[in-house]
């Protein structure tokens, strides 16, 4: 049979397979670090047809990436300030920003028990040369560590007592290196697989750090509200099988 130029071209659409979509592209906040592995084999064992790439960082550069054109489909930040500037800057479409889960801060350290039974005993109750914290500018995590220094009225003799990470990831790295003999990191890390067990902790109320709520927002940008993959990933993070994943790592989550 005689095919016309027509036909050859209509049978190479059947015949050739559907181009694979782009993967999704999400910006997380660093203390999410611990959770986003058991969330993507989660999430692509209900969707395996979709790909994630996954970029960790402070809230606040992730913010700035995206305001500066960063191909980012989602936004995973460690309070709602940040999405909710990216939706005022018309970078994020409003309809999508939602609260998945908050956060919560610990102070832990690796040098043997923490004295007393709270979290000012645990302060003063050793001479600490050396306290990790992130950034305050650039991370909720700080904001919250520095509120709860403030609160607690301790003020370290000499700024060389703070240890700055870019995150509060790199805060966790310095008390695990030793650069630091104690921090401010998140309940994550201190309940992951790689350092669970490991030194003391003590949980940090939420009240000692008044202003600064964990809330962990997301919302897709201006690029991944177009995109149904993308906001398959959104609608995944709302259901029950992620929430049940974020809280073994100490989230607290929206929902039963």
């Amino acid at each position: 049979m005689i095919r016309t130029g027509a036909s050859l071209f209509l049978a190479a659409l059947v015949v050739a397979p559907l181009p694979a979509a782009a993967p999704v592209a999400v910006a997380a906040a660093a203390n999410l670090s611990p959770v986003l592995a058991p969330l993507e084999a989660a999430f692509r064992a209900w969707r395996p047809a979709v790909q994630l790439t996954l970029t960790v960082g402070a809230s606040g550069s992730l913010h700035a990436q995206i305001r500066q054109g960063a191909p980012f489909d989602v936004l995973l930040a460690a309070d709602t300030d940040y999405p909710r500037a990216l939706v005022a800057a018309g970078d994020a479409d409003p309809a999508t920003l939602r609260v998945f889960a908050r956060g919560r801060l610990v102070f832990w350290t690796l040098r043997g028990p923490l004295a007393g039974d709270d979290l000012r005993a645990a302060l003063s109750g050793r001479p600490w040369t050396t306290l990790a914290l992130a950034q305050p500018r650039t991370a909720p995590y700080g904001r919250a560590a520095e509120a709860v220094l403030r609160e607690l009225g301790f003020v370290p003799a000499a700024e060389t007592r703070l240890v700055w990470g870019e995150t509060v990831a790199q805060a966790a790295q310095f008390v695990e290196s030793g650069a630091a003999e104690a921090g401010f990191v998140a309940l994550a890390a201190v309940l992951s697989p790689r350092l669970a067990g490991r030194g003391h902790w003590r949980e940090v109320p939420a009240d000692l750090h008044p202003g600064v709520v964990l809330d962990h927002a997301a919302v897709l940008t201006r690029r991944g509200a177009g995109r149904a993959e993308a906001r398959a990933f959104l609608d995944f993070l709302a259901g029950q099988e992620a929430r049940a994943t974020l809280r073994r790592f100490g989230y607290e989550t929206p929902g039963p």
